[in-house]
C-alpha cells in the first residue's frame, strides 16, 4: 500500500504541474529537425511538452504535441545527449551525454571516453553545472547513458561501457555507487552494459543490462546489493524503461544490438521484484525505439532513427507515439 500511495501522490503531482490541455496529446507526435536523431526523452509538465536529446548535435531539444522542435539547451562540451530527466521541484534538467563517435563534434580522443551528467536551468536552459563521471568511474572506456531520480534530488547513472553504476548527489557530488562484473562483458570492450534505470519508491533501483537482457535489483543505503531479477524471459537489448503508476514496469528494445527487437513490453513483480514475467509484449511498428516517458496522456515511446544515424546516413524524423495496452496485461 505505501508503494501505491507514494506512487499516486508523485502521478498526483505530475497532474497538478501540467497545463490542463496535457490530456490533448495526440497518438503520434511527428518531429523534425536536421540530423537531431534524438535517444532520450523525458516530460516537462512545466510547458507540456517533450525534452529530447540528440546523439548527432549533442543537444536538448523541446518538442510540442503538434512536433514544432525548438532548441533549449546547447552546450559545445557535450558531443552526444541521451538520457534526460526533469527535475522539476528543483528546476532544473539532468542530460547524460557521451561520445558514440557519430556525433558532429566527434574525435578519436573523446570517443568512448567522455562521459558526464550536464545540469542545466529548467527555464532558461542555462548551464549550472558538469559533473566529469570518466574521471569517478576510472580507467577504461565510458558512456553515461540514462538516469534515474529519486525523490530527494539524487541521480543514479549507467555507464553502458564499464562495470559502475555512478550515484550524484543534489549538489553534484559523484561517486561509484556498486560495481559488479555482471554489469558490462569486457569482450567486446564496446558491449553495451547497462542502460535504462528506474527509481523504485520502496528504495533500490531496477536496471535493464542491453547486451544479455537481464535486469538487476540494486538496493540502496550504506552498503548497495545487486540482485539479478528471475525474468522468464530475456530483455535482448533492453533500452529505456518507465516505472508505471500501477507498479508495473515498461521496457523498450530495439535491434541495435545482439538479439534485439523493435518492441514494447510490460513486465511485473509480485515479490519486490525478485522476479517478474512478461504479460504484454507489443511488436513495435517504429524501426529503433530507444525510451518512453510518462506523460498524464500516457506512455509515449521515442524513435530518433538510430539506425538511420548509425548506418552512415542521417533522417530529419522522429516519433514519439503512445504506448497503450490492453487490460489484460
Amino acid at each position: 500500500m505505501r508503494f501505491k500511495a507514494l506512487v499516486a501522490l508523485s502521478t498526483a503531482l505530475l497532474f497538478l504541474a501540467t497545463p490542463a490541455h496535457g490530456s490533448a496529446f495526440p497518438e503520434v507526435v511527428n518531429g523534425s529537425a536536421p540530423s537531431l536523431h534524438p535517444e532520450g526523452t523525458a516530460y516537462d509538465p512545466t510547458r507540456n511538452a517533450f525534452l529530447v536529446s540528440s546523439i548527432r548535435h549533442g543537444t536538448v531539444s523541446v518538442v510540442r504535441p503538434d512536433g514544432r522542435t525548438s532548441t533549449l539547451i546547447s552546450h559545445p562540451w557535450m558531443i552526444s545527449t541521451l538520457g534526460v530527466k526533469v527535475d522539476v521541484r528543483r528546476q532544473r534538467v539532468l542530460v547524460a551525454h557521451g561520445d558514440l563517435g557519430v556525433g558532429a563534434r566527434s574525435t578519436p580522443e573523446t570517443a568512448m571516453h567522455r562521459s558526464g551528467i550536464g545540469i542545466f536551468d529548467l527555464r532558461t536552459g542555462a548551464l549550472r553545472q558538469f559533473v566529469d563521471l570518466a574521471a569517478v568511474a576510472g580507467p577504461g572506456l565510458h558512456l553515461a547513458n540514462d538516469l534515474a531520480l529519486a525523490s530527494d534530488g539524487t541521480a543514479y547513472v549507467t555507464d553502458a561501457l564499464s562495470d559502475a553504476l555512478l550515484r550524484i548527489d543534489v549538489r553534484g557530488r559523484a561517486a561509484v555507487l556498486v560495481r559488479d562484473a555482471r554489469f558490462h562483458d569486457p569482450d567486446p570492450p564496446t558491449s553495451f552494459g547497462l542502460n535504462g534505470i528506474v527509481w523504485h519508491p520502496r528504495g533500490y533501483l531496477l536496471v535493464v543490462k542491453s547486451w544479455g537482457g537481464q535486469l538487476f535489483r540494486i538496493s540502496l543505503g550504506h552498503k548497495p546489493s545487486v540482485r539479478q531479477v528471475a525474468t522468464d524471459q530475456p530483455i535482448h537489448n533492453g533500452d529505456g524503461l518507465v516505472l508505471r503508476p500501477d507498479g508495473s514496469l515498461l521496457a523498450v528494445t530495439n535491434p541495435l544490438g545482439p538479439q534485439g527487437v523493435s518492441a514494447v513490453r510490460l513486465l511485473r513483480s509480485r515479490d519486490g521484484w525478485s522476479s517478474a514475467r512478461t504479460t504484454c509484449l507489443l511488436p513495435w511498428p517504429d524501426v529503433a525505439p530507444t525510451t518512453a516517458t510518462r506523460t498524464p496522456a500516457g506512455n509515449y515511446v521515442l524513435d530518433g532513427r538510430l539506425d538511420v544515424l548509425f548506418g552512415g546516413s542521417g533522417s530529419d524524423h522522429f516519433t514519439l507515439r503512445k504506448a497503450t495496452f490492453s487490460a489484460m496485461c
